[in-house]
């Protein structure tokens, strides 16, 4: 069960920020309605769901690269510290990238998604997991062998924290689908004039929550 619940916890994670309708499910219900079009819908969320893993690898990809030179401690504080101190910018700046215009293509989809998952820092909510692995990996090498690392870890390398991004980008794209199809085709436009709810606060918490349990775990 040890080796399941990071797998689970990226998968969940993926699904809380396809719930948050600043991560595009909104964007592409509009876009349906501007087009008057299902396909519409699900043409905007693979691009949508790209841009959103494009930015979780962009900090998977950091992080592999500096766990290699910054001793495990240092790394856990400094990683602490960002989620932190993120959280805290975020609740004092809640400013989200401006867009343009309702004419998009797949690259703008990419780059519009991209940013949004980078504004909101998603990628840092899966540091805890990552330092958890990261832990593991410095206790084989200190003890010269995995005979007590989870076994994803022990066969990791690059294709664990690739595989990381796809969990949670898979989270990410079925809850964002499903909610955009909801609203799409049950709820519709009244929905999106009533009531624009997001998860900004609960998301601002959850970060500084994750910096503060890096510091006792």
């Amino acid at each position: 069960m040890s080796e399941i619940w990071p797998w689970l916890t990226l998968f969940g994670l993926g699904a809380f920020h396809g719930i948050n309708p600043g991560m595009g499910w909104l964007f592409a219900v509009a876009l349906g309605l501007q087009e008057k079009s299902r396909r519409a819908v699900l043409a905007a969320l693979p691009p949508i769901a790209l841009g959103h893993a494009l930015s979780i690898a962009a900090v998977v990809g950091v992080f592999w690269l500096v766990r290699a030179s910054v001793p495990d401690r240092a790394l856990r504080y400094g990683a602490a510290a960002i989620l932190f101190g993120f959280g805290l910018y975020r609740l004092v700046r809640s400013q989200h990238p401006a867009w343009v215009g309702m004419r998009v293509n797949f690259r703008d989809l990419t780059v519009w998604s991209f940013l949004m998952a980078s504004a909101h820092g998603a990628g840092l909510m899966l540091v805890p997991i990552l330092l958890h692995w990261s832990h593991a990996m410095a206790g084989m090498e200190h003890d010269g062998h995995a005979g007590h690392m989870p076994a994803q870890v022990a066969a990791g390398g690059p294709l664990l924290w690739v595989a990381a991004v796809l969990v949670h980008t898979l989270g990410h794209l079925l809850v964002a689908t499903g909610i955009a199809l909801l609203v799409y085709e049950k709820l519709g436009l009244a929905l999106l004039q009533r009531a624009w709810f997001n998860l900004d606060l609960l998301w601002v918490i959850a970060l500084m929550l994750s910096g503060l349990i890096l510091l006792f775990v």
